[in-house]
């Protein structure tokens, strides 16, 4: 083995040397909350309906006037939807960002691959709602807004079913 200077074998600053840094903990424990939470707040406007989990596409054309899908970047769908994000998390798996409009508050959150699309949609299936989703990203906004924001940045409005009990049981 060849000889390194002491600081090299050392752990790096708030790392024990057996695991992952801690602000890199952090970012992952975020992820999970968000993910869990995402669809509960998004949910809200969520409409009543089948106790299945199954997601279901909306019959709305997928594409935006232009023909064209927005990239999966915050600050470029809040640019087109009309607004300036405030960027709420950044971690590994997901990028997300509020918007606050005289309309509607938003939310866009983005992905680094589309695995973590689908598992957001997984997640949040449980709790029904619509979502605009694109490639690697999703709005939730209230669902009268969905089809104006498809317009402009592309998609696909879907509606989850959310599993369990409903309002009224």
């Amino acid at each position: 083995m060849p000889h390194l200077p002491e600081e090299s074998r050392r752990p790096a600053r708030g790392s024990t040397g057996h695991g992952p840094p801690a602000a890199r903990l952090l970012r992952a424990a975020a992820s999970v909350v968000s993910l869990a939470l995402l669809p509960l707040v998004a949910a809200c406007s969520g409409s009543e309906g089948d106790a299945s989990a199954d997601m279901k596409p909306s019959e709305m054309s997928a594409a935006p006037a232009a023909g064209v899908e927005a990239p999966a970047k915050v600050e470029v769908i809040a640019s087109l939807t009309g607004c300036k994000p405030k960027i709420r998390i950044e971690a590994e798996e997901l990028r997300q960002g509020v918007c606050h409009t005289k309309e509607v508050d938003y939310l866009i959150t983005t992905f680094p691959e589309e695995k973590y699309t689908q598992a957001w949609l997984d997640s949040a299936a449980v709790y029904g709602g619509k979502y605009l989703v694109g490639e690697r990203w999703i709005v939730s906004a209230k669902p009268e807004m969905l089809e104006g924001f498809r317009d402009k940045i592309g998609g696909t409005v879907r509606e989850l079913r959310g599993a369990g009990p409903t309002a009224g049981s």
